[in-house]
């Protein structure tokens, strides 16, 4: 059914709830690939990250949300070859979540998108629009929104 599978990783709990749906599908599918993107953010509050990490100060520089960011990627990958993915990439973006997520769906030529409804930016997300809400209308594939 999929042969490539975008989860967008931002350390939140329905970021690894989505990775857990996302490796169920894989594991379904032989020689389906598991693309894991993360796009740094500067957040509107601390935050605690899931897989681990600590919490990250609103006044975190980019380097350390970076930093945080290429943890919090390698902790999904390790998560998700520990779920049974065996063909993983990750990456990365920079810029608007919502349009790296699709941009980057459209130049892998993924398959079906696997995101949390929530992530880290609730509050921004409520009063401008959550990522995921763009990405379900504005995707070129499925889309599964996970709670």
């Amino acid at each position: 059914m999929f042969t490539s599978i975008l989860v967008p990783i931002d350390g939140s709990e329905h970021a690894q709830k989505a990775l857990s749906v996302a490796c169920q599908l894989v594991r379904q599918e032989e020689g389906c690939t598991l693309h894991l993107v993360h796009i740094p953010e500067e957040l509107a509050h601390e935050t605690t990250l899931v897989w681990g990490i600590g919490a990250i100060a609103i006044e975190a520089s980019r380097e350390e949300r970076e930093e945080a960011g290429k943890q919090v990627i390698s902790r999904a990958a390790e998560a998700a070859r520990e779920q049974g993915a065996t063909s993983i990439e990750t990456v990365i973006g920079q810029g608007d979540p919502a349009r790296t997520i699709l941009s980057e769906a459209r130049k892998r030529g993924i398959d079906a998108i696997v995101m949390g409804s929530r992530g880290l930016s609730d509050l921004q997300g409520f009063v401008v629009g959550s990522v995921s809400h763009k990405v379900a209308h504005t995707a070129e594939c499925t889309v599964i929104t996970v709670r």
